[in-house]
């Protein structure tokens, strides 16, 4: 199974930005359907961004015009670039990936993310 491993992780104050990746250890169709969710103490997960099988990107109103995700061109990292970021961002990052169905040539992601990363935190202090 392709690994993933999160880095970039770490203390920011309100108001700053900061750049998370997602290394995978090799390319599959699973590249395709790739997301970020978080977690805080004490709370359930939640998404944050998520591509779809034709790199459509979406975001959670919570992060939409602050965070961008991103793929560099061999779809073998994925990158969170999080601006103006706020305490309540203040979670552990996990990457996530699927594979997805095959529809004839084309392929759909379903948000049924079952490879995942180890997390990097990110903190944010006011």
């Amino acid at each position: 199974q392709v690994q993933l491993s999160e880095s970039g992780g770490g203390a920011v104050q309100a108001g700053g930005s900061l750049r998370i990746s997602c290394k995978a250890s090799a390319y599959s169709y699973s590249s395709y359907c790739m997301a970020w969710f978080r977690q805080a103490p004490g709370k359930e997960r939640e998404e944050v961004a998520h591509f779809e099988a034709n790199g459509k990107t979406i975001y959670s109103d919570s992060v939409k015009g602050r965070f961008t995700i991103s793929q560099d061109n061999d779809k073998t990292t994925l990158y969170l670039q999080m601006n103006d970021l706020k305490p309540e961002d203040t979670a552990m990052y996990y990457c996530a990936q699927e594979n997805p169905q095959v529809l004839g040539t084309a392929l759909m992601c379903r948000g049924r993310y079952d490879n995942w990363g180890q997390g990097t935190q990110v903190t944010v202090s006011s």
